[in-house]
């Protein structure tokens, strides 16, 4: 599933969301210098936040389409999985992921990190998570169901849990054995959707990603028609929650 996502890599840095100016500005401001290691950069999205908020950014990606792809806006990007890339001895003020960390081995991925961190550096992993409305969360796991019987998880439905997530990263922090305590930070936004617009990011995760040609259909057609009685667009809530931590000094 990791591997789908260069197959539209054009699509991917379209489409996805981006991340709220106030968590890189928190992250920026937790680190002690500029240098950042973005691990699994994919197409750029969150390096060239951080660029913009004045850090000097080196991404590493396990696919060298999406790489590529991020090397076009200039950004360095080099291509091999996290847990064995050759750091050549660079070090840097932070390492940060986003969206990518649950495809990384939390234990060597926090191990890596500390191990090129500099003193005080900091490691922080973020997603965006879906925070829908009720009514939308309520049609959405509908059409998950009716098209994705199958599918390990619902995201939309109403005991779906990222728990497990935050989890499973801070205990790779603390068993690296480098790090003080994990903190979670969040922080919350909004971005409203027209009908295309949903649409156009859909393909564009794990799941629906890996889908028969003929089922991703049926679930943008099914969708579509669910915004539309919606209004034809929506608000999408949503969260971005870190788990970081800083290597401890003592």
């Amino acid at each position: 599933m990791a591997e789908s996502f260069g197959s539209d890599a054009e699509r991917y840095d379209r489409a996805r969301p981006r991340y709220p100016d106030a968590l890189v500005e928190r992250i920026v401001a937790g680190s002690p210098g500029p240098d950042v290691l973005d691990v699994g950069c994919g197409t750029g999205i969150a390096s060239r936040q951080f660029r913009a908020a004045g850090c000097r950014v080196l991404g590493v990606d396990a696919d060298a389409r999406m790489a590529g792809f991020a090397r076009r806006d200039g950004l360095r990007a080099e291509v091999a999985p996290f847990e064995s890339w050759d750091a050549g001895g660079r070090s840097f003020d932070a390492v940060v992921a986003a969206q990518t960390w649950h495809w990384i081995d939390p234990v060597a991925g926090a191990a890596k990190a500390a191990s090129v961190l500099r003193p005080g550096g900091r490691l922080a992993v973020f997603w965006n998570v879906f925070r829908p409305s009720p009514e939308v969360a309520e049609v959405f796991a509908g059409i998950h169901r009716r098209v994705m019987p199958d599918a390990p998880v619902n995201p939309w439905a109403a005991d779906a849990s990222e728990g497990p997530l935050w989890a499973r990263a801070a205990d790779g922090m603390r068993r690296a054995g480098a790090f003080g305590e994990p903190e979670r930070w969040s922080v919350g936004w909004e971005r409203p959707y027209s009908r295309d617009e949903w649409l156009d990011q859909l393909p564009t995760s794990g799941l629906a990603g890996r889908l028969a040609p003929s089922a991703l259909r049926e679930l943008l057609t099914r969708t579509g028609a669910a915004v539309d009685a919606m209004g034809g667009g929506f608000t999408m809530r949503y969260a971005a929650v870190a788990v970081t931590a800083a290597i401890r000094t003592d």
